[in-house]
């Protein structure tokens, strides 16, 4: 199993995906009807997929899961670039924080980072901050789900490719518990060819995920949630 895409509820799929194709430096994939899919690979590691899908509705102010990007000592130049592409400031309640948080076009939250370590081999996205209701917890789920491994980092727990390089994904203290409303952004997991479906369900289930219904009849991928609620799809494994 590995992690393969970022998915992105948008309200116009070619719109959004082509702001954050641009923000990222992504190498488009699909940008049709049913939604557009831009690339974002680390040489030598991960390759995340960044996928927008035609969804209504409208972001939350504080989301479970959105996108830390690198800034470092270039950030103010970087913000100046995404506001040229549509992005806009954005007052969450952060304070006085060395990062900076931005919206997209359609006012999902995102940050720029400040100069951080870490970020020498991340790629453009520096980490992806998941919230959970119990990082130890989460963070083994997540771990045994797409092979990450644990590493340093300023969340309670925090994963990264095992090549050691790209983004982090980072298990954060959850603000409340997540209601019953889909999260905008999530994750998908891609089963390898020796991965028996069934049992990589049952495993989900018993680390403390569980099956959810599909969103529609026919879709050839599964929804779970992992065990803090946060949306997962297990996609199946390449013909």
């Amino acid at each position: 199993m590995h992690l393969e895409n970022l998915v992105v509820d948008a309200a116009d799929p070619a719109r959004l995906g082509r702001f954050w194709e641009a923000a990222l430096g992504g190498e488009r994939l699909t940008d049709g009807a049913d939604g557009f899919e831009t690339r974002v690979a680390v040489p030598g590691g991960p390759v995340l997929d960044v996928c927008f899908q035609p969804v209504a509705g409208t972001p939350t102010p504080s989301p479970r899961l959105h996108l830390d990007l690198r800034g470092g000592l270039e950030q103010e130049a970087v913000v100046e670039r995404l506001l040229a592409l549509g992005a806009r400031h954005l007052d969450v309640g952060q304070g006085d924080v060395p990062w900076i948080v931005l919206a997209d076009p359609e006012g999902n939250p995102f940050c720029v980072l400040e100069e951080r370590a870490v970020d020498a081999v991340s790629g453009p996205v520096s980490a992806l901050p998941l919230d959970s209701a119990d990082p130890d917890r989460d963070a083994a789920f997540w771990g045994w789900l797409t092979g990450w491994a644990d590493v340093p980092g300023l969340a309670p727990r925090t994963l990264q490719h095992p090549s050691g390089l790209g983004p982090l994904l980072e298990l954060c203290p959850e603000r409340g518990p997540k209601g019953p409303a889909k999260n905008r952004l999530h994750l998908d997991v891609r089963l390898d060819a020796d991965d028996d479906p069934d049992e990589v369900a049952a495993g989900i289930v018993a680390r403390g995920g569980r099956a959810l219904a599909p969103l529609a009849e026919g879709l050839p991928w599964r929804l779970f949630a992992d065990p803090s609620g946060n949306e997962v799809c297990l996609l199946p494994a390449p013909a």
